[in-house]
């Protein structure tokens, strides 16, 4: 890549970074007030008061700040999606390493882990997030490559598709055990502790996103 494009990566890289330390501080104090015995399901009352309202207000926040950056670093479409895309998964990656390094949690990749509660919790096991960064990652570096020979560059229609079907299939993994909760048995919220994650869903949409990613480095235009 030429000098300017990574001196820009290098700027968002260290913006992500220094965001999700940000980011796990939060958790921190957070665990400290509710969970001081240590970070585990079920989720306990904080999620049904104020504090709930505060937490969605910060992470639709977080997603504006990862936007801004983006739109900052890029010029055109294509070159703030991928800024955007590679922003949100330094930052998810170095979120889990700040707090490893903090905490000493999570135990495992295999650990659950709420991810997000807008609109409901999204848990899973620490790993899934942490695959969906690595993807992420190298789409950017895809996108950003095209872009380098041709600044005209587009995603082309069946790439949207693959890579569009494949996130809904991992968000669906995500948001399943809440949602199904939610919309029949909410009273059974404040017990549950998850058991299994269906890994063969997750796995299908990873696919799916790879073989985008797969389609557009194998372009010769």
């Amino acid at each position: 890549m030429k000098k300017e494009g990574m001196w820009k990566i290098a700027i968002v890289t260290l913006f992500a970074i220094a965001m999700a330390f940000l980011e796990s501080a939060v958790v921190v104090y957070i665990r400290e007030i509710f969970y001081d015995g240590g970070f585990s399901f079920p989720l306990k009352g904080f999620i049904e008061d104020y504090v709930l309202k505060i937490e969605w207000i910060r992470e639709f926040f977080t997603i504006v700040m990862l936007i801004c950056i983006a739109l900052l670093a890029g010029k055109k479409f294509y070159e703030r999606f991928a800024y955007f895309i590679y922003a949100f998964a330094v930052w998810d990656i170095f979120y889990y390493v700040w707090l490893k390094v903090i905490l000493g949690w999570p135990e495992s990749f295999l650990t659950w882990d709420v991810l997000f509660l807008i609109p409901w919790a999204w848990i899973s096991p620490v790993l899934a997030p942490l695959i969906v960064s690595v993807t992420f990652i190298a789409l950017a570096f895809a996108i950003f490559k095209k872009i380098e020979k041709n600044k005209n560059f587009k995603m082309r229609k069946i790439e949207w598709i693959l890579f569009v079907i494949g996130m809904l299939l991992i968000l669906y993994t995500f948001f399943i055990d809440y949602g199904r909760l939610l919309f029949t048995n909410p009273e059974l919220i404040a017990s549950y502790v998850p058991t299994g994650y269906n890994w063969i869903v997750f796995a299908f949409g990873e696919v799916l996103a790879v073989c985008a990613i797969v389609s557009i480095c194998l372009r010769r235009k």
